[in-house]
């Protein structure tokens, strides 16, 4: 390959927060690697940083030694926050003071997978788009709604990066790449981690809703859509039913064709699951989480989370009580909403 030029390295440190996601920070250190031994040259450098400069264990127990604690860095550096499990609590006061400061002094910032959270509690998002992990969406937008939240696998705002988490990381990397030393480079890059198939800032993070369910049915994926996109003003069934052109009746007997469940039902299980990224990622009260999940009744909320999940909303937050959550838990939900 023809060997790019430039006088010095771009460096990129990554400030690895407590239980972070090895995935998305792997995804994002291999291709700076890659691209120094497929072009010959050191294009790029990093350092592995922490909060006091103590090693970091990830959230599959590995533990990674780092280089250094929240040091100067740069102008003309990059700081990638790689976030993971309980970003709330990881995230400190040193670590947003660190990252407004070096903000300030010029360095580019950037978070993947939970990372983002911190960026923008830094408030070095405001104003911006960004996305974050589809399963903290929910709660991200309830902290920031002065950010532009989209579900792209990653966003570039000016020198504001922020992706998805998980391989997403990888499709970062390659855009910067190819933006400092072309496209050719990035794709041999790919190769080598036999990523066929890059993804740009326009691709949604999740599979689309026929695969995710795994039926293919035009008329059901529309509904379930509308389902997703409506879940603080639950709409009827007799109105979904009414948006695709059938009866109420012929609507029932689809859902439970593919997805052995009533409309109601399946619509019930789709507000519990924010509920519970909402009670477990934010500081949102449970009268909050009920309201913003289409219950009028904090009572009725309790009821129906406890039969789903086998635990209340409370205990979930964990401010009392010891009883387990049972993500799985089959208990049948109430009559009226089981029909």
């Amino acid at each position: 390959m023809p060997r790019p030029v430039q006088d010095k390295p771009e460096r990129f440190l990554f400030l690895l927060l407590d239980r972070f996601t090895m995935i998305a920070f792997a995804s994002a250190i291999e291709p700076l690697r890659l691209a120094n031994q497929v072009s010959g040259q050191k294009l790029y450098e990093w350092a592995l940083v922490s909060e006091d400069g103590q090693d970091v264990t990830c959230s599959n127990g590995v533990t990674m030694r780092v280089d250094m604690g929240l040091g100067e860095v740069g102008r003309d550096d990059t700081v990638i926050v790689c976030g993971g499990i309980d970003v709330v609590e990881a995230t400190s006061k040193p670590v947003l003071n660190w990252l407004r400061r070096e903000a300030r002094r010029g360095a580019a910032v950037g978070g993947v997978c939970t990372g983002a959270w911190s960026v923008a509690k830094a408030g070095l998002l405001e104003g911006r788009r960004a996305t974050i992990h589809w399963e903290n969406q929910d709660s991200f937008s309830e902290d920031f709604d002065e950010i532009d939240l989209v579900k792209s696998v990653f966003v570039i705002d000016g020198n504001r990066l922020t992706t998805a988490g998980g391989t997403a990381s990888i499709d970062l990397m390659l855009r910067l790449i190819a933006r400092a030393h072309g496209d050719a480079l990035a794709n041999t890059v790919a190769d080598q981690l036999i990523y066929n198939t890059i993804r740009t800032d326009r691709d949604n993070q999740r599979l689309s809703i026929p695969t995710r369910i795994g039926v293919r049915h035009p008329k059901l994926a529309l509904v379930i859509g509308r389902m997703e996109a409506n879940i603080e003003e639950p709409i009827s069934p007799a109105d979904l039913a009414e948006e695709v052109g059938m009866s109420t009746r012929q609507l029932e007997r689809l859902f439970r064709r593919y997805l052995n469940r009533s409309p109601k039902r399946y619509y019930m299980e789709i507000r519990l699951q924010k509920a519970r990224n909402l009670l477990m990622q934010t500081e949102m009260s449970v009268i909050n989480v009920a309201l913003a999940c289409g219950f009028a009744s904090p009572s009725h909320f309790s009821k129906c989370y406890r039969l789903h999940y086998g635990t209340t909303p409370y205990r979930e937050r964990g401010a009392s009580g010891s009883e387990s959550p049972r993500p799985d838990a089959t208990v049948s939900l109430p009559a009226e909403l089981a029909v």
